[in-house]
C-alpha cells in the first residue's frame, strides 16, 4: 500500500550490554542494542534489515562500528559507518573517521577525524552564462 523509500530504524532494543559491563571481542546483532558498558572489538550489524544501535553517555566502544542507524553520545575509538542516519548527541566523542547518509549533530558533540557524506550525488548542473543581444 505504501512504498518504503528507506529502512526505518528500529524502535525497540532487542539487546543490552549493561553498565559495568566489559566485552573483549566483536559484537554482531539484528534489531535494536543499547550499549552502556565498554566493548573492545568491533560492533556490527547483521543482515540487510535495519538496525539501530544506541551508544549510551558512560558507553566505549575501541573497535570500528557498523550500523545503519546509529545515536552516539559517548565515546568511539575507531571509525563509524552509518548507512542511513548518525545522530552525535551532546557528550560524543568520536576519534576516527565518520561515514554517514544523513547526520544530526548536537552543540557539544566532538569528531576527531573526517566526515564523510555516503549519499547518492547530485547530478552535475552546466551553468551557461547569459549573452545579451544588445
Amino acid at each position: 500500500m505504501f512504498s518504503k523509500k528507506s529502512p526505518k530504524p528500529q524502535n525497540r532494543i532487542d539487546s543490552l550490554i549493561g553498565a559495568g559491563t566489559s566485552i573483549e571481542g566483536d559484537v554482531s546483532f539484528s534489531g535494536g542494542l543499547r550499549i552502556d558498558g565498554q566493548v573492545k572489538g568491533n560492533v556490527h550489524a547483521t543482515g540487510d534489515e535495519a538496525c539501530t544501535l544506541v551508544i549510551s553517555e558512560h558507553a566505549r566502544i575501541e573497535g570500528e562500528v557498523g550500523v545503519s542507524h546509529v545515536v552516539v553520545n559517548g565515546t568511539v575509538i575507531g571509525p563509524v559507518r552509518s548507512s542511513e542516519f548518525l545522530e552525535l548527541q551532546p557528550k560524543a566523542r568520536v576519534t576516527g573517521d565518520v561515514e554517514y547518509n544523513s547526520i544530526e549533530m548536537h552543540l557539544g558533540a566532538v569528531v576527531q577525524g573526517r566526515l564523510i557524506h555516503q549519499g547518492t550525488l547530485a547530478k552535475a548542473v552546466e551553468l551557461k552564462l547569459a549573452t545579451s543581444n544588445g
